[in-house]
């Protein structure tokens, strides 16, 4: 039986460009805005909106905590050659602020960490309400299947493009649309903290995780995604697990049914 792996196919860049074009369309604003990392997703949405709405009605913030080093120059380098705006904000101070009325000292890694991305969102959508922008999420299906993001953080969005393609496959349409290799083989980090990685917290390859994730997709039984994939049992059990257990995060949240129609349950729109 062939393996398991997601596939990245061309028609899935027409798909996405004319869901942005139709979305800002039908939104009445005058543009987006999107947080440019210098990784691989922000790149591949950056890409997506200027060719789907033109590069004049795009806007990349750079959001380091500090002075964003490598990364920053690659997102700027990026900009640039999209021909699109960049701006760049240190949020250190703000997150300092927070740091000290908060004692934050006292925190755990994880809980520390998630203040910047809930910091950028609040930048991000400062400037997207003040400037009559939409905020263009880059999360992907990966992160999303396994509640890797931050609630009410780099998960507060109004669109997510590629939120329906597995880390793999923007990588692919990455290389696809002409990111610089450099970009696409870099080490994914959400910028939590110094020297993170998401492969580190995850403690699994994206390659591996995808193939995975793919298999529950498919609603396979564990012992026949682990013997497609290659990977461990134990493995499989685990991604499930993860992807269970964040179930929340992929939720608006829950109301308690009272009347006719429920915002989130029964209520369509």
């Amino acid at each position: 039986m062939p393996a398991l792996e997601p596939r990245f196919l061309e028609e899935h860049v027409d798909i996405v460009t004319s869901f942005i074009r139709h979305h800002v369309a039908a939104s009445g604003r005058r543009g987006v805005a999107l947080g440019l990392s210098g990784g691989v997703d922000s790149a591949v949405v950056a890409k997506l909106c200027a060719d789907a709405i033109g590069p004049k009605r795009v806007l990349a913030l750079g959001l380091p905590d500090g002075d964003g080093g490598a990364d920053a120059e690659d997102a700027r380098t990026c900009a640039k050659t999209l021909g699109i705006e960049f701006r760049m904000i240190d949020i250190a101070p703000v997150v300092a602020m927070f740091e000290k009325e908060l004692d934050a000292s006292r925190a755990d890694r994880i809980t520390r960490g998630n203040l910047r991305p809930r910091v950028r969102m609040i930048v991000l959508y400062y400037i997207a309400n003040r400037e009559d922008r939409l905020v263009m999420g880059t999360g992907n299906k990966s992160e999303l299947a396994v509640g890797y993001f931050s609630k009410f953080g780099d998960g507060g969005a109004d669109f997510l493009p590629v939120g329906d393609l597995y880390k793999t496959q923007v990588r692919a349409m990455a290389r696809h649309l002409g990111v610089p290799e450099a970009i696409v083989r870099k080490t994914p980090s959400a910028g939590l903290w110094a020297g993170q990685t998401d492969e580190g917290e995850l403690g699994i390859a994206y390659e591996d995780l995808d193939r995975i994730l793919l298999g529950i997709e498919l609603q396979m039984e564990p012992e026949t995604i682990a013997e497609k994939t290659g990977t461990s049992l134990d493995a499989v059990k685990r991604v499930e697990s993860m992807v269970s257990a964040t179930v929340h995060k992929r939720k608006m949240p829950l109301i308690p049914k009272l009347g006719v129609r429920t915002f989130g349950l029964d209520w369509r729109e």
